[in-house]
């Protein structure tokens, strides 16, 4: 086993990667992996950081490999934003400690897991590490395309840029079954349904509300007879959302704010006692603000999710329609796309795809999600 095992259906990144990793000449100070959602974008970062520190270039089972891969590594900072956003700030301080020498590896690196979610100050603070690298340190940047309006072209054009493709069904259910112990039946469903999305085929094959979900909401265009149906079944979805949100955030929102407690000294007593508290209400109010912007995200992630099911079956429609000889994306709902292929016209079906896409760019601009979601029904109602 070798940190290469956990990078799916990427032989050629993997070889270009693996050949950087052993020999220097082939190595650059910066990356941008780029693919579609589920290629395992962050994933091969982490790996290429393992390779990098690895005495063996990336053996799987020393120390070394073991901490980059659990986040734990000194010289590995990995940069998940819990936001809407990565700010100036944070990209600011997480720059000036990547210059710093290593202290136990052979780089210092910094793994941007969404720079796509970079402010424009955030990409410019960035942009100056990047032009002028310190002689250690290493950039991998991961984003859904290399195009400017995910990734600026001047960091861009100083990247070296490795492109992923998404997984196919077979290579997906293999990993489920060879790393997760998956049933064999069980993971080759997952991942005929997932789209190529390994963590999505993950969760779908062990959980069991996610796939009472995901039919929920794969039958929704059919159960929409009238407008009070939209507006209802919209509410249910942003509801459903918010739920799921919730029960993300509450276990690990209580833990932060019992460990700030403990940090600042809650209940303690004697000389310094009313200024320490007067830190912790200001620690207090930035950790709320962090705890709801990451709830927020969460929110629109799990939205998300249900109107990528939604796109799929229109999607499915539409091929069907047009009689071409392509898998469908949802083939456990043949019977459903089927009965949609004959009740609506493939322009119909279009118009219905067109508004789950303007939904998904409505939220991308911050609207109200029960005002984008009841628009996205109107017109899936209305066809």
């Amino acid at each position: 086993m070798t940190v290469w095992d956990e990078v799916v259906g990427q032989p050629d990144a993997v070889e270009e990667l693996g050949r950087a990793a052993r020999e220097p000449s082939s190595m650059t100070h910066a990356w941008l992996f780029t693919g579609p959602p589920g290629s395992g974008r962050s994933i091969a970062a982490r790996a290429f950081a393992a390779a990098l520190q690895c005495p063996e270039q990336g053996c799987g089972h020393c120390a070394t490999c073991h901490t980059v891969l659990g986040g734990t590594h000194a010289d590995v900072r990995e940069v998940v934003p819990e936001g809407l956003s990565i700010g100036v700030e944070a990209m600011r301080r997480l720059v000036a400690l990547s210059a710093r020498r290593p202290s136990t590896g052979r780089y210092q690196i910094l793994i941007i897991t969404d720079a796509d979610r970079l402010t424009e100050s955030a990409a410019n603070a960035l942009l100056k590490a990047v032009e002028e690298p310190a002689e250690q340190t290493v950039f991998l940047l991961c984003a859904p395309s290399d195009h400017p309006e995910d990734v600026s072209v001047t960091i861009r054009s100083r990247c070296r840029v490795v492109p992923l493709r998404t997984p196919s069904a077979d290579a997906v259910a293999a990993v489920l079954v060879r790393r997760d112990g998956i049933d064999a039946e069980q993971a080759r469903w997952a991942a005929s349904v997932s789209g190529g999305h390994v963590g999505r085929a993950r969760h779908l094959a062990r959980d069991e509300n996610s796939r009472a979900q995901r039919e929920a909401v794969l039958a929704l265009p059919l159960r929409t007879r009238s407008l009070g149906d939209a507006f209802t079944f919209a509410a249910d979805l942003v509801r459903g959302a918010k739920a799921e949100a919730g029960a993300l955030s509450e276990a690990r929102d209580g833990a932060e704010r019992e460990e700030l407690g403990i940090a600042m000294g809650a209940g303690g007593v004697g000389k310094g006692v009313a200024g320490a508290a007067r830190s912790a209400k200001a620690a207090e109010r930035d950790l709320e603000k962090r705890q709801k912007l990451r709830n927020t995200r969460n929110q629109r992630d799990a939205l998300d999710r249900a109107l990528v099911d939604l796109t799929s079956f229109f999607r499915d429609v539409l091929v069907t329609s047009a009689g071409a000889a392509v898998p469908l994306a949802n083939p456990d709902r043949e019977a459903d796309v089927r009965r949609a292929a004959t009740e609506w016209s493939a322009e119909s079906a279009l118009r219905r795809l067109e508004a789950v896409l303007a939904c998904r760019e409505a939220l991308d601009l911050n609207v109200k999600p029960e005002i984008a979601v009841e628009a996205m029904m109107t017109a899936i109602h209305t066809g």
